[in-house]
């Protein structure tokens, strides 16, 4: 009964969806428009196709740019950014009295915003890819197929995390919530992610602490796993710091969530 319940929220949250086209088709075009700009920028930088640049070639180069668009859908696609909002309105109250998880419930519209975005994803690459028609590298090993698919679980677990934590902030400072969010989410976690630019070509000592946070396991880690430049034992490693900080982060949400509902004051209820 229980799963049949979130099935049915995960079909009413895609069917949603579409009740926000405006948002949903500038969301996609700022992607695309993105995805525009590296792909041009590092073409120009790999004009001579025999160059290698900070580990990179021409054809694994324009991967992880095209990777950037496929992991973005799944990863950093969230219904999940409306919570700040319905705390600062005072409408988490109605979520409160209905017999659901209040987590379970967010991330389950997570995921049908994470479909949709995915298969829209899917269509846009094949229409770039025949316009563009980019050398794409092609991964055939199973275990590093398998490791990319684990990594974007956990990719999608960690940004949740992080998307819920940021959006708490309501509880005590309801003015800040949009700031809060598009500081942290679309700013810093897309920077620090790689999905800018790869985070290797960053000076090492940068890179090292960086592996010591949750961001490079969002976006560039994954990637790295398809292309092949993340194997064996830090392959094994990079899925244990990313499991590592999903039990931080979810923690962190529990205690955060239960101090944020005895301050919450339905304003706006």
């Amino acid at each position: 009964m229980s799963l049949k319940k979130y099935i049915s929220i995960f079909k009413i949250s895609f069917a949603q969806e579409f009740a926000y086209r405006l948002n949903f088709v500038m969301w996609r075009i700022r992607n695309i428009m993105q995805i525009f700009l590296l792909f041009f920028l590092w073409l120009t930088v790999f004009s001579d196709p025999e160059r290698v640049v900070f580990g990179y070639d021409r054809v694994k180069i324009l991967t992880y740019v095209f990777g950037i668009l496929v992991v973005k859908a799944i990863v950093l696609s969230a219904r999940a950014v409306d919570v700040g909002g319905e705390i600062s309105r005072g409408d988490l109250t109605i979520l409160l009295l209905k017999p659901i998880n209040y987590f379970k419930y967010w991330l389950t519209r997570d995921l049908s915003s994470k479909a949709l975005n995915f298969i829209f994803a899917a269509f846009e690459i094949l229409i770039l890819f025949l316009i563009l028609k980019p050398p794409i590298f092609l991964q055939t090993e199973m275990v590093q197929l398998l490791g990319f698919i684990a990594s974007l679980v956990l990719a999608l677990l960690l940004f949740f995390g992080i998307l819920m934590i940021t959006n708490f902030i309501p509880f005590w400072a309801p003015e800040m919530g949009w700031a809060s969010q598009f500081l942290i989410i679309i700013i810093v976690t897309e920077f620090l992610s790689g999905a800018l630019f790869p985070l290797d070509i960053l000076p090492l000592a940068i890179q090292k602490f960086l592996h010591l946070t949750p961001f490079p396991y969002l976006i560039y880690f994954p990637i790295q796993v398809y292309l092949g430049k993340v194997s064996g034992t830090l392959l094994l490693g990079g899925l244990l710091i990313s499991l590592f900080w999903i039990f931080i982060l979810f923690i962190l949400m529990g205690i955060i969530w239960r101090k944020g509902l005895l301050v919450y004051r339905a304003e706006g209820r």
